[in-house]
């Protein structure tokens, strides 16, 4: 895969399908949250992808939630083009916007904590994090049985 065919930039509206069918596709796996086509068009704006020869083939969120921390979320790349370094270039691209914005912290809840350990993330308490249980959690299905590692990075 050349890098130069591949453009990391922030989502347009017209990108919403295909983010919702990359979601869906962890979601059917039970590795994220399924998120509705009208909350993808909600949140459009804190969407970065990853388009690959004018496919979208990957996408990551962040979430602010004061002004010095955010979380990034939703982050996924189509089965076919894993391990190809693409999670990466998203995760950087959101975090240069995090920094851009002043945030000093950013955390993820993931079960992919090696991949974030390789870049930087370290594994902390979900206690850490008051809001945030509680904004998203309330409708996990797992909500009990939380098998999420909450990670975070200074910025």
């Amino acid at each position: 895969m050349q890098h130069h065919e591949l453009d990391v930039r922030y989502a347009r509206l017209a990108d919403a399908p295909a983010i919702s069918a990359i979601t869906a596709e962890y979601a059917r796996q039970g590795i994220m949250l399924e998120r509705t086509d009208d909350n993808i068009v909600e949140n459009i704006r804190n969407f970065f992808v990853a388009e690959y020869n004018g496919e979208v083939i990957g996408c990551c969120a962040i979430a602010f939630y004061t002004l010095k921390l955010a979380e990034i979320r939703s982050l996924a790349v189509f089965n076919r083009y894993k391990k190809k370094g693409i999670g990466r270039l998203l995760v950087e691209k959101a975090e240069s916007v995090l920094r851009e914005e002043g945030v000093s912290e950013v955390f993820v809840l993931t079960l992919s904590d090696e991949f974030f350990r390789r870049i930087g993330y370290r594994e902390i308490q979900k206690e850490y994090f008051p809001q945030k249980i509680w904004r998203d959690c309330t409708h996990c299905p797992k909500l009990m049985a939380c098998d999420e590692t909450a990670m975070m990075k200074k910025l």
